[in-house]
């Protein structure tokens, strides 16, 4: 059995589905459509750039969405690609959407609000330069929960993302965060800090789920035909009130990545199909399920190459 994968923030480039864009008249459409939506030429942006506009998460997150959107549609139209031929959807944090987007539960033009809205909630509910993001490399869990411990007396500082073995996000106040980074290196611990423009998935966006609740409330999600696997339970959902809720919760809680990647193979799953820009994902399901066959499509050649 099979399962659909969708790249969440880190995955932007600028150009990203211009080959697609060139050659597909339903991609222009969707740009289009994207364009009037939110107001503003966000195709511009993602064709063109600048790159520090395309960086503003108001603006990354419904850019993904756009692109991963367009692909799939592509897949649909000219390619075969037929919804029950895959048992799960699954994005990684905004990926989520695209996921809900491209199963059908929830409309395109809903999803971009609704990632405009969350990109800007997210900015606004920690200042500038008072939150950070740290990578964690090559270390066990609970050797990270125990330096952790030890800089929450600075401020918040929790595991935003369990990426794969070895991959793990921290977020918190940047006093903390920058803390836990002395800590590894006395400790001969890796670490990499990420240029983010806030702290994500941990306690200090309860703020910006609390107006995400007020954005995604009244908006109509349809029952699902595949099962969407959630960031927040790394299990099936299919529940569109509880997707809903879930959704919520994610903005402030961890992604549990790998934890969804290896219930999805406990249930069957033996080949992932990666559908957006970049090749993040990919590359973290060989790191969780090694013989799991794996293909990322954000290119012509790739679909020619996965849909024979």
């Amino acid at each position: 059995m099979k399962a659909l994968l969708f790249p969440g923030q880190g995955s932007q480039i600028v150009g990203m589905g211009l080959e697609f864009y060139n050659k597909f008249e339903i991609v222009k459409n969707i740009f289009d459509e994207a364009d009037e939506k939110l107001g503003f030429k966000i195709s511009k942006i993602i064709l063109e750039g600048p790159e520090t506009d395309l960086k503003l998460t108001k603006n990354t997150q419904p850019a993904i969405l756009i692109v991963s959107y367009s692909i799939y549609s592509v897949l649909k139209k000219d390619f075969g690609l037929k919804e029950e031929d895959y048992k799960y959807y699954a994005g990684h944090s905004l990926g989520e959407y695209s996921a809900l987007v491209c199963s059908g539960s929830l409309d395109f033009k809903d999803a971009l609000y609704l990632l405009h809205e969350r990109g800007k909630a997210m900015q606004e509910a920690v200042p500038l330069g008072e939150g950070g993001m740290l990578a964690v490399l090559g270390s066990q869990m609970d050797e990270i929960n125990t330096f952790i411990n030890e800089s929450k007396k600075l401020g918040i500082c929790e595991i935003a993302n369990d990426n794969a073995e070895g991959q793990i996000i921290i977020s918190g106040n940047i006093n903390a965060i920058n803390n836990l980074q002395k800590i590894l290196k006395v400790n001969k611990k890796k670490s990499i800090p990420l240029p983010v423009s806030a702290p994500f998935h941990c306690s200090l966006m309860k703020n910006a789920a609390t107006k995400m609740k007020e954005k995604i409330n009244p908006i109509s999600f349809k029952k699902l035909n595949n099962e969407i696997i959630s960031n927040v339970t790394a299990s099936s959902e299919k529940d569109p009130e509880k997707i809903k809720k879930l959704l919520v919760d994610q903005i402030y809680t961890k992604v549990r990545w790998r934890e969804s990647i290896l219930y999805m193979s406990k249930n069957g799953i033996s080949e992932f199909i990666e559908i957006g820009p970049g090749k993040v994902l990919s590359g973290l399901v060989k790191r969780i399920i090694k013989e799991s066959k794996v293909n990322s499509i954000n290119s012509i050649d790739d679909i020619k190459n996965t849909f024979k």
